[in-house]
């Protein structure tokens, strides 16, 4: 495994595969949609998106399985003229992307994002630093790729937004996720969390609370009640523009630990970013949470957290990573002979 993560290389040019043509190849997901998205976008691919959809039973098998249904041909929804890359998110997309390259003969790089642990026949893999064994064609970052740019958070932080520029400094943007197989969220953790929020608020801390498609209504209450009485914003509806709004905003932001993403995408700020992590069990997530800490982006939250208290960081943004190690590897495969680079502007290690 690559680990990018320690080798932050900033192409020096915009748009590095500009003219280029990508496929991205996505089962329907929003998440699996975005991420492969954000990759394409760094390049400056020309896109076009093939959504697969495999029939039952091979749609009801776990993504984890590695069987292909009984047709992998690459036409139909696959058909040429071949793009010259192809991004594909998960398991689900795996055989199709993998047949892809057969079909066309390696005359398409294809590029699989975080996939389960099984041996795939693709040109190069994109895992979490903390879920993938080392093999020669995966890569790692800290932090999961999203859309938004240090510059365009720049912009958001200036552009007025009444609603939320009448609300008290500091404010902390609240990012709920919810319940999964690792973190149940029971009362114990809600009580916890309650505290934690009600420190924050008689500290005069104001809130920008934004829920997600897990956040489920006992949290909410929880999070509801703790809040009450301080100076916030409840919204109900995760639009893409409202959070990185609130993200580019706030001067804390605290997030549940459930998702990497959710933690990542805050991490993209260099403002201060507080974890609240569940009872649970999930290794690779305390691993990604313990890496981030001691990268210095994120502290727990506790009832005792001091919102007074500021720290700062580089902040994270793994997709133009990832997209400049695809342009390296792209050319390497068509000049096997050459030597291939990325012209970089900067160079730099984490601690």
């Amino acid at each position: 495994m690559v680990p990018i993560m320690d080798m932050v290389a900033v192409p020096s040019t915009i748009d590095p595969m500009k003219g280029y043509i990508g496929w991205i190849v996505t089962d329907g997901r929003d998440a699996s949609l975005a991420a492969s998205a954000s990759i394409a976008a760094a390049l400056g691919l020309n896109v076009e998106h093939k959504r697969i959809a495999p029939r039952a039973p091979w749609s009801m098998l776990p993504s984890w399985s590695g069987l292909k249904p009984p047709s992998q041909s690459a036409n139909g929804t696959l058909s040429p003229p071949w793009p010259d890359i192809a991004i594909a998110v998960g398991g689900r997309t795996a055989p199709y992307l993998q047949a892809l390259r057969r079909v066309s003969e390696g005359a398409t790089f294809t590029v699989l994002l975080q996939p389960p642990r099984l041996r795939y026949d693709v040109d190069l893999i994109w895992s979490p630093a903390q879920s993938r064994p080392p093999a020669p064609n995966v890569i790692s970052t800290l932090t999961t790729p999203h859309a938004m740019r240090p510059r365009a958070l720049r912009a958001l932080k200036k552009a007025p937004v009444p609603e939320i520029d009448s609300l008290s400094r500091p404010l902390a943007i609240l990012l709920l996720g919810g319940p999964t197989r690792a973190y149940r969220f029971d009362p114990i953790d809600l009580r916890r969390l309650g505290r934690c929020l009600r420190n924050l608020a008689d500290s005069g801390v104001s809130f920008l609370i934004i829920p997600s498609q897990r956040t489920t209504g006992s949290l909410f209450r929880a999070v509801n009640d703790a809040t009450r009485g301080a100076r916030r914003i409840l919204w109900t509806q995760r639009g893409s523009g409202s959070y990185w709004t609130g993200l580019a905003k706030a001067d804390l932001i605290v997030v549940t630990a459930d998702s990497a993403s959710m933690t990542s995408e805050a991490c993209a700020t260099g403002a201060p970013v507080y974890v609240f992590e569940p009872e649970g069990d999930s290794e690779e997530l305390k691993r990604f949470h313990a890496g981030m800490r001691a990268y210095g982006a994120t502290r727990a939250l506790t009832p005792l957290t001091d919102p007074a208290e500021t720290w700062s960081y580089r902040p994270l943004d793994s997709a133009p990573l990832i997209a400049a190690e695809i342009v390296r590897r792209f050319h390497a495969a068509r000049q096997p002979n050459a030597r291939m680079g990325i012209p970089c502007t900067a160079l730099w290690r984490s601690a």
